[in-house]
């Protein structure tokens, strides 16, 4: 099949969004699919303010050219930014069917940066964008339910993978060591992790807004910017805990990228660690988060490697697959949808 996804968020952008269809389109092209990303990178583009580097597309118009012009057989749009909406709006006047996923907790997100705003509104703009979608893919039961309870429909469930050739387990650290992969930004919660009082060494893994700010407030803690492949696998391996303190991620990819280099994750009893996490195997769930750590740092660190070894990107690109939209057996998107 051709397979044209649609994403806002892409190289050089750092975040699960872009790790997930990264994996995924390596995957699907090993299948013997062709698939083409159209993203911020195909077009013209200006910085999302108070968030820089995350580029917004405003040429919009070209994007239906650039849809045509694949001739994919199926659509799938990943995020609700501007291009995700100008696709979704070129697909719908066409009657043409296409799939989406929801990624983050957008209204969450939002209503962090700006309390004002109702958490309502936010829900209300996330389903007029899917509401078209002909299966709107979370990663988790637990999402489906909660995004179902919010008037969500055409739920199901692609689950996300991790890469076990590139993230597997190593000799156990030597030193005490704390850290945290992701985005430095107010909706990962990061001071909950910087703030506690603990043993040993912290340190922070990735980039964002908030970094400058809370580089200032901690200069205990160690601040390494971006990693990647091997510099990324060989963080997790010498830490002794994965500490994840949001409490609006949808996954969490990183926990499970933790897991397979054997490393016990401490996080908030929330959707995303209950979902990926075994509690008192693979990790630690618990309001006091500084417990949470030094609990977790008891765990068996071989448990955990065995816990994420489920979790193929090549399961995951099947499922993708299976939810795409399909009607007795032809292709919701023929060639002949764009002559």
């Amino acid at each position: 099949m051709r397979i044209l996804i649609v994403s806002d968020a892409w190289l050089p952008q750092v975040n699960g969004v872009v790790t997930s269809l990264q994996a995924l389109m390596r995957e699907l092209r090993g299948l013997g699919h062709q698939v083409k990303l159209l993203s911020p990178a195909d077009f013209r583009t200006v910085p999302c303010p108070s968030y820089p580097e995350i580029p917004l597309v405003w040429d919009l118009w070209r994007v239906g050219r650039a849809i045509r012009g694949f001739q994919p057989d199926c659509v799938h749009l990943a995020t609700e930014g501007p291009l995700g909406w100008a696709a979704r709006r070129w697909l719908g006047k066409r009657g043409l069917a296409f799939s989406s996923a929801i990624h983050t907790r957008f209204p969450e997100y939002i209503h962090s940066r700006w309390p004002w705003l109702p958490l309502a509104w936010g829900y209300a703009f996330l389903r007029a964008f899917h509401r078209p979608s002909q299966a709107v893919l979370v990663s988790t039961e637990r999402m489906r339910n909660e995004f179902s309870a919010w008037g969500f429909k055409r739920l199901t469930l692609w689950r996300k993978g991790v890469d076990t050739q590139l993230f597997r387990p190593a000799a156990r650290p030597t030193e005490l060591l704390f850290l945290y992969v992701g985005r430095i930004a107010p909706e990962k919660n990061i001071e909950a992790f910087l703030a506690l009082d603990l043993p040993g060494k912290k340190q922070v893994v990735g980039d964002g807004p908030q970094r400058e700010a809370l580089q200032a407030a901690y200069p205990q803690v160690r601040f390494l910017g971006y990693q990647h492949g091997q510099a990324l696998a060989a963080a997790y391996q010498r830490a002794s805990v994965l500490v994840f303190p949001s409490r609006t991620d949808t996954y969490g990819l990183v926990m499970l990228e933790a897991l397979a280099c054997g490393t016990p994750v401490a996080a908030f009893p929330v959707a995303g660690p209950l979902d990926v996490l075994q509690p008192g195997v693979s990790g630690v769930l618990d309001e006091d988060l500084q417990a949470a750590c030094l609990r977790a740092v008891r765990l068996d660190r071989t448990h955990c490697a065995q816990s994420a070894e489920q979790h193929a990107w090549r399961a995951s690109a099947l499922e993708f697959l299976a939810q795409q939209p399909l009607l007795d057996g032809e292709l919701c998107l023929p060639s002949s949808a764009f002559t």
